[in-house]
């Protein structure tokens, strides 16, 4: 699909071409569509998932969403890799699926069978917000903060590299809380507290992971990870929310009060406002269902309750007299609401709903499985038609009790019906406009009172959204400095330790050397190495230092190679005293470096801790050991070297 073009909203209809998900290779075709033109192509399945990665759809479109995937893990991992803000829609329907050609049938969508014009008609559905989302995880993310690599373990470098780490994590974790809360995202912190700061730290958020200011990434000693959370399992959810037929209560006055009970009798929402105007209450009714009968406690039936009645084109109910207070109490008693007014408004709502509920039963027995019970209801109580006429217009087929009704002399035909209500709702809406001017100008006043409250509280709670972000601020440094200074003491008493264990160097008790004299001359300090390698040798540099003139014991010198030699011969030690054989090749660099080397036995070492002291004399002894056999060494090599230029030059000479 090279002529694909990036377009806002763009949605991919998808239908397998060849092939089958189960099997082998199986291609797709794949028609982009952004509401206006359409670009096809038939890909691959590994071609159409990079399809999707790149160009990120609003909605991938098809008519069964196992013709993508194998089975319900194939389709969770399907539904993992898409992009965020890709939506999933199967355009058939949910767990039962009709067939595409009757769906896009219903809906006025052209229908092919050929796969290209399939992928094209659910592309299309989609558009027109028909199908339902596909989904596996809920609105919860999980963002886990966490080391990037092992601490390792064992001595004092270790530790620190362990501080460091965690140190690191909490601070990660803390840059991630500022953002989630600058965000003004919900969330819940899970902390696992570690040496020297964090292990890891968990975020629950109620995002999905495109509305988090954080992305997963793995830097250093830090990894950050981003997951939502599952679902028990596959769910459908409708693009186009049903909205139902519902019961109004209304009290007006100073404080308006609105009931919404369905036609079951279950409430479903109660609500009062003191500025909010008709247009207002108007969208809050539209937003929770369709009213078809809208309800009063008082009889008449008030002027304002009468202005949203015909607003909705609905029916209207009154009491034969107003309702008594201890009538709406026990009427209510069940249910919850703030005030008066909304119990007055949800008694007005059941009331009418008890009042009609043998109507609506005697209703629904005469409507067939098939048809909508609630919109044949509602057409009845709230349009005056008859049963029959709404079974007819509503029915696929022609009923045959049509052919045998006598109770009207003509039937409307389907225009005249819909010429006669649209000219009913023009005078309703015509009287309804007449009132709302009549309150423009009282609403005018209100509202330019109301707007300077209004700028006056937001600027106190800017005020107050600056001071708390100025508190979270301060309380982070302050954690902050909190950590830094806890690092600090750590190193402190360290360095103390090991100053004292430098102290005790000087004071070492000489007893078991006899020949030392009571101002313990003679002695020479002895860095330790534990082991003749890389890391144990930079360690003993880091924690004692290791310079020109040391004397250096390898309590193990087996194993070394060239390299690690030519480290300890960089620092130029006096000598080097060891435990165990050295291999051949760090001989010869030490050796060529001019390094003397002897046996750590033939010297008498204290130790206390890890540090040591050794006699001087000891020392001398072994190095103008290694002096005389180095020289011998170097007279075998030379003679060595001659031997071999004497063959070389007979061989030259034909000998």
């Amino acid at each position: 699909m090279s002529t694909l073009r990036a377009l806002d909203r763009v949605i991919f209809g998808v239908d397998v071409h060849s092939g089958n998900i189960r099997g082998d290779a199986p291609s797709y075709a794949v028609v982009a569509f952004d509401g206006e033109n359409t670009d096809r192509d038939v890909v691959s399945y590994r071609k159409l998932r990079r399809l999707i990665e790149r160009e990120e759809p609003a909605i991938v479109a098809t008519d069964n969403v196992y013709e993508l995937a194998a089975d319900k893990d194939a389709l969770v991992g399907f539904l993992r890799e898409l992009p965020d803000t890709t939506t999933l829609v199967q355009v058939t329907g949910a767990e039962r699926p009709e067939p595409l050609s009757r769906v896009a049938s219903r809906h006025g969508i052209p229908y092919g069978k050929e796969p290209m014009k399939e992928a094209e008609a659910a592309a299309r559905l989609a558009a027109s917000n028909v199908g339902s989302e596909v989904t596996a995880f809920t609105n919860t993310t999980r963002v886990k903060v966490s080391r990037g690599r092992s601490t390792g373990k064992g001595g004092w470098s270790a530790d620190r590299f362990t501080r460091r780490i965690h140190g690191a994590v909490r601070r990660r974790a803390r840059e991630i809380e500022s953002k989630l809360d600058d965000a003004s995202l919900e969330y819940e912190m899970d902390v696992t507290e570690k040496y020297g700061g964090y292990a890891n730290a968990v975020f629950t958020v109620e995002a999905t992971p495109d509305e988090i200011p954080v992305s997963a990434t793995r830097v250093g000693d830090i990894r950050v990870e981003i997951e939502r959370e599952r679902t028990d399992g596959i769910e459908f959810h409708p693009l186009a929310k049903r909205r139902d037929y519902v019961i109004v209560g209304i009290d007006p006055g100073t404080t308006t009060a609105v009931a919404v009970v369905g036609i079951d009798g279950e409430v479903l929402d109660v609500w009062s406002t003191r500025t909010a105007d008709t247009a207002e209450v108007i969208e809050w009714l539209i937003q929770r269902g369709r009213p078809f009968l809208i309800a009063a406690d008082v009889t008449p039936m008030p002027g304002t309750v009468e202005s949203f009645r015909r607003s909705f084109d609905a029916a209207g109910w009154t009491p034969e007299r107003d309702l008594a207070v201890d009538r709406k109490l026990h009427r209510t008693r069940e249910e919850s609401y703030d005030n008066d007014h909304e119990r007055d408004a949800l008694a007005a709502a059941l009331f009418a709903h008890d009042d009609r509920a043998d109507q609506f039963a005697r209703i629904a027995r005469k409507v067939p499985a098939r048809i909508d019970r609630e919109e044949v209801i509602a057409r009845v109580v709230g349009d005056g038609e008859s049963v029959e006429a709404v079974l007819a217009s509503l029915s696929d087929e022609e009923p045959e009790e049509e052919e045998r009704s006598e109770h009207t002399p003509r039937e409307l035909s389907e225009e005249e019906r819909r010429i006669r209500d649209l000219e009913r709702r023009v005078e309703r809406l015509r009287s309804h406009a007449e009132e709302l001017r009549g309150t423009i100008d009282e609403r005018d006043e209100v509202i330019e009172a109301l707007e300077g409250d209004l700028e006056a509280a937001r600027s106190d709670e800017r005020r107050r959204a600056r001071e708390r972000r100025e508190v979270r601020r301060l309380e982070r440094e302050a954690d902050r400095l909190r950590g830094e200074r806890e690092e600090a003491r750590e190193e402190r008493d360290a360095l103390a330790e090991k100053l004292e264990r430098l102290k005790e160097l000087w004071k070492l008790d000489h007893s078991n050397f006899a020949d030392v004299s009571e101002k313990r001359q003679g002695l020479v300090s002895v860095k330790p190495v534990e082991k003749f390698t890389l890391a144990a040798i930079e360690r003993t540099d880091e924690e004692y230092g290791l310079i020109e003139g040391d004397v250096v014991f390898l309590r193990d010198a087996s194993g070394a190679g060239r390299k690690t030699a030519e480290r300890l011969a960089e620092t130029e030690p006096r000598v080097v005293l060891k435990h165990g054989g050295l291999s051949d090749a760090a001989e010869d660099v030490l050796f060529e470096r001019s390094i003397p080397v002897g046996p750590a036995s033939e010297v008498r070492i204290q130790e206390v801790d890890e540090l040591a002291v050794a006699r001087e004399r000891d020392v001398e002894a072994v190095i103008d050991d290694w002096h005389e056999r180095a020289a011998e060494r170097r007279r075998e090599q030379n003679t060595a070297m001659v031997d071999r230029l004497i063959s070389e030059h007979r061989v030259e000479n034909g000998g």
